[in-house]
């Protein structure tokens, strides 16, 4: 049984992570779009920069109601009811959050040390409001098992926001060289914008996405239950509380960079760590596919006999996937270095460091189900509190003297703390029988595989990338034949 329903959960992933990984891949072509065409790191800090805050606000605006809509949504009674309460409760939120941020433009820009351009803080407003109210739009056609209609607009939105950065980053000012009078382009083409390009096609890709969702949201009969609001809140309250220190621990670094780094030019620290940050998202994808089939599953899953055994297969085979994305993209550095342009290279060394500690994440986020299941989100609130201390005190610590190097240490040493500490409470609230041992072989074997190949490569003196890929290829077969033999019964399943 447990087999059937980690395929079904398997499914699911590829629907929603197929379509997260495409996604995201399209988007994932704008970083060597942007750090090749910006060479000023200072330049591409501003955006690392500014889509930490987008995060951050993110959160606050969506404030836990996503997870409480599919845990108040369990109920057959009231789920139109919980979905239109949701829906009423964030077009409020994000609407005057909107209305604010236009008004006080100036001084906000001014606060983030951009005084010339409060023009960012009125598109980003309205990226940030839009993107609030649409999550639970994405949330409801989870629900509702519609995939391929999610798939459809998350599609739809990046390729706009593709195409716009393509337009206005390459065909325009190619259509300038081409022709400098051409009143078309000079009309809505401005150099001087520069990466506020990558905000706009961002603010209308967000706006297109709303458009598309808008007609199925006007079918929807919506009542208001003041009373529901607030028993969802009260559940949500703690999961805003565990957001916002996420968000600390996840985007905050770039800000903190930004002003304690005594380097140079902070802010061009600030763009090689996005940038080199950017390498990581591998993993990051593989982790946000699986949380989007995996929430509502585990939810569902929970009233079975065998929902622990479940969890437990699920979370091996969560690292096994992971652990060979870290071995893959460590062994072929040499090819994935150019994902980034070369002022940006210099941060390599924060990769590794940064995918295990994204692995780690993913580790914790599959733990979590444990207060999510029990209803007890506080302590989902206090452990991301728990990892917003360790990131802000040694994030003070360590970048005034390594820089991004110590914010990429620092990002490790929240995500393993968090991850030990929700296993010991789990452990005692909602026990599990995980398989620790296959676990923490495929954590060291990746890592160990990894300075196996530094190692060889050293000792037989090789420079040349050519003969290096090869040696890295003949250990990755020799690593993933290990673990083809190891789960052969899994992939014999699977077949």
């Amino acid at each position: 049984m447990a087999n059937n329903e980690v395929k079904k959960l398997a499914g699911q992933t590829a629907i929603y992570g197929g379509t997260t990984v495409l996604s995201r891949l399209l988007n994932y072509l704008l970083v060597p779009l942007h750090t090749y065409l910006f060479s000023n790191a200072a330049d591409y800090g501003v955006v690392g920069e500014l889509y930490a805050w987008t995060s951050l606000f993110i959160v606050i605006l969506t404030y836990g109601m996503e997870t409480a809509f599919f845990r108040f949504s369990q109920d057959e009674g009231i789920k139109d009811r919980v979905y239109s309460t949701v829906v009423g409760s964030l077009l409020v939120t994000s609407t005057l959050f909107i209305v604010l941020c236009s008004i006080f433009a100036q001084p906000i820009a001014d606060w983030l040390r951009y005084p010339a351009h409060p023009e960012y803080v009125r598109w980003f407003a309205v990226i940030i409001g839009v993107d609030a109210l649409t999550s639970i739009f994405f949330a409801h056609l989870r629900f509702l098992n519609r995939p391929i209609r999610f798939a459809a607009v998350k599609i739809t939105n990046i390729l706009v926001n593709v195409l716009l950065n393509l337009f206005f980053l390459l065909l325009c000012p190619w259509l300038l060289t081409k022709n400098p009078d051409s009143a078309f382009v000079n009309a809505i083409y401005n150099p001087e914008i520069g990466v506020g390009y990558i905000f706009i096609a961002n603010l209308v890709a967000s706006v297109v996405t709303l458009l598309m969702l808008f007609p199925g949201i006007l079918r929807q009969k919506f009542v208001f239950d003041w009373q529901l609001w607030k028993k969802m809140f009260r559940y949500a309250f703690p999961l805003l509380i565990f957001g916002l220190a996420g968000i600390v621990n996840e985007t905050m670094d770039r800000v903190l960079i930004k002003r304690l780094s005594l380097a140079a030019e902070p802010q061009a620290s600030v763009g090689i760590y996005s940038a080199c940050y950017k390498i990581s998202i591998l993993m990051t994808i593989v982790i946000q596919a699986f949380k989007y089939a995996a929430e509502p599953f585990f939810f569902r899953k929970a009233k079975d006999k065998d929902a622990k055994e479940t969890y437990a297969e699920v979370m091996t085979l969560f690292v096994l996937v992971c652990s060979v994305i870290f071995t893959g993209i460590m062994l072929y550095m040499d090819i994935v270095q150019y994902f980034v342009g070369a002022t940006y290279r210099v941060g390599l060394p924060i990769v590794p460091i940064l995918l295990m500690a994204n692995l780690f994440l993913g580790i914790f986020y599959n733990l979590s189900i444990w207060y999510k299941l029990t209803g007890q989100t506080k302590f989902g609130a206090y452990i991301a509190i728990f990892g917003a201390v360790i990131t802000l005190v040694l994030n003070w610590l360590l970048i005034p003297r390594f820089d991004y190097m110590g914010a990429a240490w620092t990002t490790f040493a929240c995500y393993f703390s968090m991850m030990v500490v929700s296993y010991l409470l789990g452990q005692k609230y909602y026990h599990v029988d995980y398989d620790l041992k296959r676990i923490l072989f495929y954590l060291l074997f990746a890592v160990a595989v990894y300075g196996l190949s530094v190692g060889v490569n050293r000792w037989l003196g090789i420079e040349s990338v050519g003969a290096r890929l090869a040696v890295n290829t003949v250990i990755l077969v020799g690593y993933l034949g290990v673990l083809a033999w190891m789960n052969r019964r899994v992939l014999k399943s699977i077949r």
